[in-house]
């Protein structure tokens, strides 16, 4: 049962009233209808330092010394980036992404689109019993299923194994190159 928030109670003060049985929500009485009225305590708080002027009624500008920092050296960074990138490591860690990642993508492709074509041009194919009600085009689209936690599995071993630790020595190297071009700051 709602509060009556210092609302005095109507006739049937045991009984459900109107607002109760609508779920709550009550229409409000016609000298009040055109008025909106918030009791949320933090609705015309400002926040600190918003609308607030610094003087004149200029606001304030913002100063970020570290903005500033990146800006002056943006460039030395992503000359350190740049030489991560052509270094011999990356290289070899992109290579062996892509030699998992291509022939993984053309095979679960094709596989997809073998699976499409037959369900859409030979119908009495996959419409042919395995085993009880399951039939060739149900056991393919489980395969389906299959098939893509078999490669997900698949590709998160193989990252595991021959990426990730090289991945981690490149990421290391590239913030210490980041953080000498910087002087030190990070």
């Amino acid at each position: 049962m709602q509060q009556s928030k210092g609302r005095p109670r109507t006739a049937g003060a045991g009984q459900e009233s109107t607002a109760e049985r609508l779920g709550g929500h009550a229409q409000e009485p016609t000298e009040d209808a055109g008025h909106l009225r918030y009791d949320d305590p933090w609705y015309d708080a400002l926040a600190s330092g918003w609308g607030e002027s610094a003087g004149a009624g200029e606001p304030a500008p913002a100063v970020i010394p570290a903005a500033r920092r990146e800006a002056e050296s943006g460039g030395a960074a992503a000359d350190a980036y740049v030489e991560v990138q052509r270094s011999v490591a990356f290289q070899e860690v992109r290579r062996r992404y892509r030699r998992f990642v291509v022939p993984a993508f053309v095979a679960f492709f094709a596989w997809y689109v073998v699976y499409v074509v037959t369900a859409t041009t030979a119908p009495g194919l996959m419409a042919r019993p395995v085993a009880g009600a399951v039939n060739v085009g149900m056991a393919a689209g489980l395969g389906q299923f299959a098939t893509t936690f078999l490669l997900t599995w698949a590709y998160a071993r193989h990252a595991r194994l021959r990426r990730d630790r090289a991945a981690l020595e490149l990421r290391w190297d590239t913030q210490e190159l980041a953080r000498g071009v910087n002087g030190g700051a990070s």
